[in-house]
């Protein structure tokens, strides 16, 4: 029952239904992690999860267009301390990952803390009660919607797990909203919509596309797809794991350990590859593109010519797909590269070499935007004000920019996962969401510690120490391949500030984050005194790149096989001694 345990540790119930130590926005793999930190390291079950959506997952709950994937390997993608030995493929799928994350969720009874088809609409920081009041609303039609359609949450502190990758980009084409035919964004894909001998029109070429369409057009009579400038693409090797090498993962830990540490330690030096074009994984990762681009188009120098990029390796993100050229080789398929002029009724314009529009003599039933998200807004369409009222759209009217990448100018109590430049272009980013999360619970504890005492404390960071982080990070990004003035890409602003990309290795930003320096803080309210004291909280970090050699773990390895098959006789003793008896006699 609520209120059976002291606070922090109670969790939310009805007569606090307004009211938590903490407020997380979004039950996607940040909000998940910083939820089951709270509760493992601040002993915290205080806090309530908001999700707009009808379950968990985020992004791999909303993203379910065909051939929906992972570009990180399995084995990385997935959380260090609750790592998955059950994966089916090297790289997972969409609902493989749902079904992983949703287990999670579970596991930590997340679900009670969930409030789920619920919109933040305003979060606002009161100077006089030193409490964050977010006002959310409840999805129309629903049951949520009949109790409370609107109200407001009153809170110590605040954080936000949106990330980058959330409110769905539609291009800006004349005519787009009056498409006659079916049409839908790849991040709300409409499973009910029968592709079978449809023409299809696919609007972009990144990542997203170069998943969908090897999957569309086996069902599809015919797909266009709408390039506006080519990829680097690498090949993927994607594979099935075995049964036999699922449980050697499952049952033998350091090889499970091994694998991870490998593909973390090749993940990291790929980090060359994407900031310096002269770099040897540059060199080798060019190599590989082209190599497929060749092998797998031969003999047509026209498309090597459409396919190959003109700007540096990593400007972009670098898409890996095995099965991209193949797909865009086949008879129902064609490649549009002419830029696009308007929609005007099923048809798709484009404009030719001397300036006119003309069709692409295709009427189409159904057109997909695979074009992205909003990613230069991190908290669109949240209204966020801090100290003085001081709102977020004013702090970053130059660009989003932060400290750490987790805590913003004047916000007090407030941290945010997969901010500002931390993104990655190279390994995976829930290695970065695990030291973001961890750190954020280090600010979040002195304040929980504060209100135990019946006191108050705020923390925000220091201007001098947000101006300082974020030259040191623009310094390095803009002698990098993401600055390549000759080609755009989302990691940066229309001023061409980078705004999404970690200027480093994860190594390094782990190393960053792995301490809590209070002093790097404004402190006030009644409990200041608490970091004033303590100055500075150890974290430490995950270390998962490799340690130890191979025959360390293998003599671990043997050492945790003896235990779990001395755990399962244990066990099953009762059931083994009549067989054991029989062998004897014999």
């Amino acid at each position: 029952m609520a209120g059976d345990m002291p606070w922090p540790e109670v969790a939310i119930g009805n007569k606090n239904h307004a009211n938590a130590a903490v407020v997380i926005i979004g039950a996607g793999i940040s909000g998940m992690c910083t939820a089951i930190d709270l509760i493992k390291r601040n002993n915290c079950r205080n806090f309530i999860i908001l999700e707009k959506s009808a379950g968990v997952g985020g992004t791999w709950h909303d993203n379910k267009y065909p051939g929906c994937c992972c570009d990180v390997w399995s084995s990385l993608y997935s959380y260090s301390f609750a790592q998955n030995s059950d994966w089916t493929r090297e790289y997972p799928g969409q609902e493989e990952i749902l079904s992983y994350l949703t287990r999670v969720a579970q596991e930590y009874k997340l679900y009670q803390h969930v409030r789920f088809n619920t919109t933040v609409d305003e979060a606002r920081w009161d100077d006089e009660l030193q409490k964050w009041r977010t006002k959310v609303s409840t999805a129309p039609g629903s049951k949520e919607a009949e109790f409370n359609p609107n109200y407001e949450i009153k809170s110590d502190f605040l954080v936000s797990a949106v990330g980058q990758l959330n409110q769905p980009a539609y291009p800006k084409i004349d005519g787009l909203d009056n498409f006659d035919g079916k049409k839908m964004h790849s991040a709300r894909w409409d499973w009910s919509y029968d592709l079978k001998d449809k023409k299809i029109a696919l609007i972009g070429n990144g990542c997203t596309a170069v998943q969908i369409l090897p999957e569309i057009a086996k069902d599809a009579k015919h797909v266009t797809v709408f390039q506006r400038t080519p990829n680097w693409v690498v090949p993927r090797a994607d594979q099935p794991i075995t049964p036999l090498m699922r449980n050697m993962l499952r049952y033998v830990p350091p090889l499970r350990w091994r694998k991870r540490a490998v593909q973390m330690d090749f993940r990291e030096w790929t980090y060359g590859a994407i900031v310096d074009p002269s770099s040897e994984p540059a060199k080798q990762f060019k190599e590989l593109a082209l190599d497929m681009l060749h092998r797998q188009l031969p003999d047509q120098p026209e498309m090597w010519e459409k396919l190959t990029p003109t700007y540096t390796l990593g400007c972009k993100r670098i898409i890996i797909s095995d099965d991209y050229y193949p797909a865009i080789n086949q008879d129902n398929v064609s490649l549009e590269v002419r830029p696009i002029a308007s929609v005007s009724g099923k048809n798709v314009k484009v404009k030719t070499d001397i300036g006119d529009a003309v069709d692409t003599d295709t009427d189409y039933d159904l057109l997909v935007c695979a074009t992205g998200f909003r990613t230069l807004e991190f908290m669109h369409p949240i209204k966020i004000y801090g100290k003085g009222g001081r709102s977020l759209h004013d702090i970053w009217k130059d660009g989003a920019h932060g400290y750490n990448g987790t805590c913003v100018t004047d916000l007090p109590n407030f941290g945010m996962l997969y901010g500002p430049n931390t993104n990655l272009g190279h390994n995976s980013i829930i290695l970065m969401i695990e030291a973001q999360s961890k750190y954020i619970n280090g600010l979040i504890k002195p304040v929980l510690e504060a209100r135990k005492q019946g006191k108050s404390l705020s923390l925000r960071p220091k201007d001098e120490k947000v101006k300082a982080y974020n030259e040191r990070v623009q310094e390095v990004l803009k002698n990098s391949s993401f600055n390549d003035s000759t080609c755009n890409s989302w990691y940066k602003n229309e001023q061409g500030m980078i705004t999404n990309n970690w200027s480093g290795t994860v190594v390094e930003y782990q190393e960053i984050l792995s301490k809590v320096d209070y002093e790097d803080y404004i402190a006030e309210g009644s409990g200041k005194t608490i970091v004033e004291r303590q100055k500075s909280l150890k974290i430490g970090r995950v270390v998962e790149e490799t340690q130890m050699s191979d025959r360390t773990l293998l003599a671990l390895g043997l050492v945790s096989t003896a235990a779990v098959v001395g755990g399962f006789l244990l066990r099953n003793s009762k059931h083994l001694t009549p067989y054991l008896n029989s062998i004897k006699l014999r």
